[in-house]
Parts: C-alpha cells; structure tokens; sequence
C-alpha cells in the first residue's frame, strides 16, 4: 500500500512527533508498504530517507511558534494527494487539516486521523476558559469523527475527549522507544561533570521551550529545590520561543541551555546521566521524551494533569503543576535507593516497542501486519509543484 501521511508542526527541530513519524514510516516500510510523508517547509522538496519518501511544501510560518509552518493551499495540497493516488490517508492535525478527511471520502480512500493533542487541554492553554473549551472541543472532535473513518489516540488521556461524545470507539495504539539508542549504558560520567558536580543534583528538562510545554515551572521547582536546600542544578535541552524569557527567570540560578540537540545518542548521554527528569506540560498526551528518559534509566516527574502518569507508571512520579509539588516529587524520588529508582524506570520502558505501535497503526488502517507485500507501485510525482532544483538524494 502506499501511506500518505500529512503533517503540520513539523520542522527539522521538532521532537516527539517527527520521531514519531520516522520510526512509523520505518515499520510501514519494513511491512512492505511504501509511506510518502507531506509537511510544511520554507521551500518545496521531494527527497528519499530510510523512513520513507518526504515532500514539503512551502507553508507560511505560524507567528510565535518558533519555526513551525502550516500547509495553508488547500488547492495545492489536494493536487499533490490525487497526484500521490494513496491507498491510505494518515493525518496529524486536528485543527487546520481536518478538511482531508472530506478529500479522502470523496476520492474512495480509508482514512485516519492521529490525535497528537488535546484540543481541550490546548484551548486552555490558550486561556479559553473550561466551558468553551469543551464545547468548541467537542463540536471540532464530532466533525473529525464524521470525517475520517479511524481516530487514533496513544493514550486513554487523549482518547477520553473522544468517548464522553458517545461515539464509535477509537483505536488506542500507544508509541514506542527506542530502547538500543536510549540506554542506562549511555550515561556519561564526563558530560555529566560538566554541569554538575558529585555533591549536585541534576536535573533535565527535554522540550520545545514553549508555552504548552510550560518550562518555566522547572526553573520554578529548581528555585524552590535549592531554598528547600537540596543542591539541584537545571539542564534545559531544546529550544523555542521562549528561550530569552527563561533565560531571564533563571538569571542567578544554576540553569544550562543547550539548544535543540540533533544527535540523539548526545542526548540519550544527557538523560542517561541525569538524576530526574522533568515533564511539566499539562497537556502532553504521550511524552515521548519521557518515555526516552525512562528507557534511559532515569526517573519523571512528570505534570498530573497530563497523559504522561499513564505512561511512566512506576518509573517515575506525578504531580500537580506547580512548582513546589515538582520539587516535592523529586526529593521523594531522590528518597529511594538509586539502583531502584532506576531499575523501575527501564523497566517501565521496556514494555514499549515501535514494533508494536506500528502493528496498531496498521491495523487501524485495516491491514494486517502479517500480509505479504504485492508488488511495487510506480513513483508518483506531483504534478504542477517540483520546481527543477526538487531534490531525490538519499
């Protein structure tokens, strides 16, 4: 089959879902299925990786968001899927592409929507308040449902928005880990010395610094760590819009920016040497850097209101979203023997595999994993958008 996939808020620095996205496009593939990912980008480009085929298309970028473009020619948009002829639509973005659901329908083409966010969560995010939140969330997930054959969610948190409409149920098809690339062997004595000392406390903090994200309070919790006396000190790994303002909160404090770290095994060196890690966002709804982090054999506190307790389960702690309930989490983390602390994090991570994630995904697609591929399609091409600089390197 060929899977197109559509995306908005995907860059080349974004986190959870474009992991997400490889490691899925990499199990299509080696099911014998040909994925063609389309996304936004500062220009057009046709290129073959090992997860599949990308297309961008060039997107106006979202005021704010640090970088994130947006698929805005719906026109264009739907030349490049009748030109792809999909045997199957996969979409994430709930809110500006829901209207290719109603393209899939009219072509004869199944359909699913990955359900990435909680509408709900996000509109408060946004300070709408609770009761227009719901309702607006609640007219935009009915549409969904109407439109696309399958939803998607990686969580019961996310998927609980979609039952209180007493509707057909979705499909609940939790993600994976990489469980070779983050490792408890990973860990650094080296780069941990380099921000904290035998005597300290590290602590990570791996997210787009972004409002929904809500970093501010693990500077917050690391404040009221070190006035409760517990010598904690604060690596924020990422990068967004609000890097300059957190850099302005932590002033005094022993807080270390790294910026968006590309490698992902410097990374897993960096969750692997920590201490804790921190998951604040509230409206998480899988947390992908969490469950690296416990692969890592590393312990999160992660935000209760959020999909992430569901997640970590014994491999960590929740709490609510303030600042002295984050720190009270990691002082009764710390409160355990290490070995232990640990031992129950890579525990908990092993019971998540991309093997399976992507077995879910295709059977919310109606294909079964285990069914021999057919033969190999001709390469589509869009018509009336590649430009002649289009790139075909690996």
């Amino acid at each position: 089959m060929r899977i197109v996939r559509v995306a908005n808020f995907v860059t080349g620095r974004s986190g959870g879902l474009r992991t997400a996205l490889r490691h899925l496009g990499e199990g299509y593939l080696a099911a014998g299925h040909e994925p063609v990912l389309v996304f936004p980008g500062e220009r057009y480009g046709d290129t073959r990786r090992p997860w599949g085929r990308e297309i961008t298309l060039p997107g106006p970028e979202l005021p704010g968001s640090g970088g994130y473009r947006l698929l805005a020619g719906r026109r264009r948009l739907a030349r490049v899927l009748a030109d792809l002829a999909p045997d199957r639509l996969e979409v994430s973005d709930r809110s500006t592409l829901r209207w290719t659901g109603g393209w899939a329908r009219d072509h004869g083409v199944p359909s699913v929507m990955v359900s990435h966010e909680s509408l709900t969560g996000l509109l408060g995010q946004w300070r709408v308040p609770a009761g227009a939140a719901r309702r607006i969330a609640d007219r935009l997930n009915r549409e969904t449902l109407h439109r696309y054959d399958q939803v998607v969610c990686t969580t019961r948190w996310a998927a609980e928005e979609f039952q209180r409409l007493d509707a057909a149920p979705v499909a609940l098809v939790p993600l994976g880990v990489d469980l070779d690339t983050f490792h408890p062997g990973r860990a650094d004595p080296t780069l941990r010395e380099r921000y904290a000392d035998h005597t300290e406390v590290l602590l990570v903090h791996c997210a787009r610094l972004s409002v929904e994200k809500r970093p501010e309070l693990a500077v917050a919790a690391l404040a009221r760590l070190r006035r409760d006396g517990v010598p904690a000190v604060l690596v924020m790994a990422g990068d967004g819009p609000l890097r300059s303002a957190l850099a302005r909160r932590a002033a005094g404090l022993p807080v270390h920016f790294t910026g968006f770290l590309p490698d992902r095994t410097r990374l897993a060196a960096l969750l692997a040497s920590a201490d804790v890690v921190l998951a604040p966002g509230p409206v998480e709804t899988f947390g992908l850097a969490g469950l690296e982090a416990l692969a890592c054999g590393t312990p999160v506190v992660a935000n209760a209101a959020s999909a992430l307790p569901e997640v970590i389960g014994s491999g960590g702690l929740a709490a609510y979203g303030t600042p002295s309930a984050i720190a009270e989490a990691v002082a009764r983390l710390l409160a355990r023997p290490e070995a232990d602390r640990r031992e129950a994090a890579r525990r908990r991570a092993e019971e998540f595999g991309w093997p399976a994630a992507v077995a879910g995904f295709l059977r919310a697609h109606g294909v079964d994993r285990a069914q021999p591929p057919g033969p190999p399609r001709e390469p589509a091409q869009p018509s009336g958008v590649t430009p002649p600089e289009a790139s075909a390197t690996p």
